[in-house]
């Protein structure tokens, strides 16, 4: 004798059916961590921006700054 398992009851509200979703987010939770994103993005494209310019600024200062090395030194010790 073989066992069956008994039909599922289905309750008589079709919504019942469907799985509901686990979190439903607002539009506003789009466009918070949107506008969020885009703001650290522009953050990290101008402060690159001004490093870049403080670094070709410092390497003009280097540029025109001349060492001299010579042999002709006393030795103080």
């Amino acid at each position: 004798m073989s066992y069956t398992s008994p039909p599922p009851m289905w309750e008589k509200n079709d919504r019942a059916l469907y799985k509901q979703r686990a979190q439903v987010k607002s539009r506003f939770y789009y466009i918070f961590w949107g506008l969020a994103t885009v703001s650290v993005l522009a953050g990290q494209l101008y402060v690159g921006s001004g490093y870049r310019m403080f670094a070709r600024s410092l390497n003009r200062i280097f540029d025109t700054v001349e060492v001299q090395v010579s042999d002709d030194y006393e030795r103080f010790y």
